[in-house]
């Protein structure tokens, strides 16, 4: 296991589960030899803040604070400046996804049969936020491979795995969620393929904490269509 990883998570307004993100992240069987944690705070206001700031972590956390909030983009921008390791990951805080589904990602990067991993989501009752939540991702994922003829089938995948020179190269500026279809637009615009592995997933309520919204959707086409143009 000769590689080291960074995983990158952007934190806002999560106080009741970063805790446990931070320690499934650190802690979950990866197949890689040293892990690099880069957590982005994006301006929490719940004492999320407090609590981060508050903690004794390992050496191989690197806490980031934004002086305000920015957007989930912004965020995983300023934590790929401070990724050390030559892959990079996205990890979100919200224990929708697990750190553990991370390993079969990387090992198509690390078996050389890929240069790009995303983790696709399969959507059950019992792991779906709502139809329309479901549709909405379908809706913009065809979009996806429509525009850039290819072959996708889930662009809001958090799971995103690639080397970071690569991740750096990609010339990213979406400042919130349309963060998710940039990074697709800009691997495809490179010539990568993505390679996709099953992962598992269990959606929060807005009770919950859910933040995605149908105006995301519907930045996510303008993000497609700004990078195809340009």
């Amino acid at each position: 296991m000769p590689h080291s990883l960074s995983i990158l998570m952007p934190v806002f307004n999560e106080l009741t589960t970063v805790e446990r993100a931070i320690d499934d992240a650190l802690t979950a069987e990866l197949p890689v030899e040293s892990r690099q944690l880069v957590v982005v705070d994006d301006g929490s206001t719940d004492g999320t803040r407090d609590l981060l700031r508050g903690r004794d972590w390992p050496e191989n956390v690197t806490l980031v604070m934004h002086d305000r909030n920015r957007g989930k983009g912004a965020a995983l921008q300023t934590a790929l400046q401070h990724a050390t390791g030559e892959l990079s990951a996205i990890l979100d805080a919200d224990l929708e996804y697990r750190a553990a589904d991370l390993g079969p990602l990387l090992k198509p990067l690390l078996d050389g049969d890929a240069h790009v991993v995303f983790g696709t989501r399969s959507w059950a009752s019992h792991s779906a936020f709502s139809f329309w939540y479901v549709m909405g991702n379908k809706a913009v994922t065809f979009a996806t491979n429509l525009i850039y003829n290819c072959w996708i089938s889930d662009v809001m995948t958090c799971h995103k795995a690639m080397s970071t020179e690569l991740f750096r190269s990609l010339r990213l500026r979406e400042r919130g969620f349309g963060i998710e279809p940039e990074i697709t637009a800009r691997v495809l615009l490179a010539g990568e393929r993505i390679y996709e592995v099953p992962i598992t997933y269990a959606a929060r309520s807005r009770e919950e904490g859910k933040k995605l919204t149908a105006f995301d959707g519907l930045r996510v086409l303008k993000t497609l269509a700004r990078c195809r143009l340009r």
